[in-house]
């Protein structure tokens, strides 16, 4: 009669290891969780304590008006943000006007009406444009893009959109090539696999009944777009649209290609500009003194916006939230 109970007291201690590894493996796991988790707070921290450090020989030098001046000038320790602030601006905005609309038509033709053959082929291809190293981009653009673009195509826009009131100014430059509006365009190009992807995939998560029934009910394509699938996944396309905008805000080699690096503010696109990373990834290496505190203060700048820009996108997923439980309840 003994073995049962050895068997028995055997089974229990078993049991009660197995629970005690079990406590010892929760605790683990959520303390290396709250490490890592803290950690990112740390490492961003010092990111912006380094920075601040950095930078504020420049700004007790130049104080707020380092944000509104546009001169930028070595020799006489003469330094200001705009120039860099406006081309960085600029020059995403023009990405987002060109890669937006392209991703949405690139997204919506692989989920809603290309044929089964050609979805892959065209989805692989698109994944392959985010693998292509900025600095190719670069090259394509000042070697391809920027001649084609002073030959053909920026002749045509300033003979047919320059003289119009108001707006015509900013299509007027040299045809050179190189400029805020190149810069732009390459801009747009590199950001379109980030974006589509993510459309595509929140697109592909739309029940397939919800659309079944908008056709049913004589919807066409573009009326079960607008109407069913974008007010279901338009969380996941901003989402997606923010996430290309840092994309835009912070590339670096591929600007520094084509923008032109000069510090001009001016109306035209058309003119050589620059942006914050592309002045810091031209000057960086050979700047000393003050203007390595200013290059800092760029970059500080940057960090500040790129949070901005995350911390706005964030709260707009957060209200889009709350709009759709509030239409569930």
């Amino acid at each position: 009669m003994s073995t049962p109970t050895n068997t028995g007291d055997a089974s229990a201690s078993y049991y009660e290891r197995a629970r005690l590894w079990g406590l010892w493996g929760d605790r683990l796991f959520k303390g290396l969780s709250v490490f890592f988790g803290l950690l990112v707070l740390l490492i961003i921290a010092g990111i912006i304590i380094m920075l601040l450090i950095g930078a504020m020989p420049a700004l007790q030098q130049f104080g707020f008006s380092f944000l509104t001046n546009a001169e930028w000038d070595p020799v006489n320790d003469e330094y200001g943000a705009l120039v860099p602030m406006v081309g960085t601006l600029v020059s995403a905005l023009i990405a987002m006007l060109i890669g937006v609309p392209v991703s949405f038509g690139i997204a919506l033709f692989l989920t809603q009406m290309a044929p089964d053959w050609i979805k892959r082929p065209v989805g692989t291809a698109i994944e392959l444009l985010a693998a292509i190293p900025s600095i190719i981009y670069g090259m394509w653009g000042l070697f391809f893009f920027a001649p084609f673009f002073a030959d053909h195509i920026q002749p045509w826009m300033t003979s047919n959109l320059g003289g119009i009131p108001l707006i015509g100014a900013l299509f007027q430059g040299p045809p050179i090539g190189v400029s805020m509006f190149t810069a732009g365009v390459i801009l747009g190009i590199m950001i379109i696999p980030f974006i589509a992807s993510v459309m595509r995939d929140v697109f592909e998560i739309v029940p397939q009944v919800l659309k079944e029934s908008a056709y049913g009910m004589g919807c066409t394509t573009w009326e079960v777009v607008w109407n069913v699938v974008l007010p279901y996944t338009k969380a996941g396309v901003v989402g997606g649209i923010m996430l290309g905008l840092g994309r835009a805000l912070g590339e670096t080699m591929a600007v520094t290609f084509v923008i032109g690096n000069a510090h001009n503010l001016t109306w035209g696109l058309f003119n050589p500009g620059n942006t914050i990373a592309s002045t810091l990834a031209n000057e960086f290496n050979e700047a000393s003194g003050l203007q390595i505190s200013s290059l800092i203060a760029l970059g500080l700048i940057l960090f500040i916006v790129t949070f901005i820009v995350l911390s706005l996108s964030k709260w707009m997923l957060v209200k889009l939230g709350e709009r759709q439980e509030g239409k569930k309840t």
